[in-house]
């Protein structure tokens, strides 16, 4: 199976209420369109990172184990999706390029995330860890340009509270059945 569409949905479900939008909104508002490049060059680079981990992977484990390991990665999607985004620290008085300031943001801040481990899951699955790289990297940069563009305070406004439940049941329900198929006991 290609994992570009798995990964596009997953990262688009479990990344829409995560921090990595808010923080473009934030740099946005802040720094102009030169710190969201930044960030999502960052993220781009935080998914290829996953994928060369979870093609690294895949050798060493069965097809149950990572089914498993993909149904892990949902269900923990699922149970943080619910947690509002906060970032407390509103990045002090940085005097880097906007550029600069956006890719180091968004590498600290993505570094590990739940969309990064979905994308690590979905390649351990597949032989080609191109196209799940791609495929989180383009739901990523479509997230992080829309909370962009409208920038923080209309960002919040959204209805994320609708979001997130949406994104926790999906998330939740095909890990649950990816899990329980993975155990044969489905």
């Amino acid at each position: 199976m290609d994992p570009l569409v798995p990964a596009f949905v997953a990262v688009l479900l479990a990344g829409a209420t995560d921090r990595p939008p808010l923080l473009a909104a934030i740099l946005s508002d802040r720094s102009g369109r030169g710190a969201l490049w930044g960030a999502i060059v960052g993220q781009a680079a935080g998914f290829g990172l996953a994928a060369i981990g979870g093609m690294l992977v895949a050798p060493a484990l069965t097809p149950n184990a990572r089914d498993l390991m993909l149904a892990v990665a949902l269900i923990a999607a699922a149970t943080s999706v619910p947690l509002p985004a906060r970032i407390k620290d509103r990045l002090g008085d940085w005097r880097l390029p906007p550029f600069l300031t956006g890719l180091l943001g968004m590498a600290v801040l993505a570094l590990g995330d739940r969309s990064q481990f979905l994308v690590f899951a979905l390649v351990a699955r597949t032989p080609d860890p191109v196209t799940g790289a791609i495929g989180g990297a383009l739901a990523g940069a479509i997230l992080l340009l829309a909370s962009a563009t409208l920038g923080e305070r209309d960002w919040l406004k959204l209805p994320l509270a609708a979001v997130r439940a949406v994104a926790t049941l999906l998330l939740g329900l095909t890990g649950a059945i990816l899990g329980l198929g993975a155990l044969r006991l489905l």
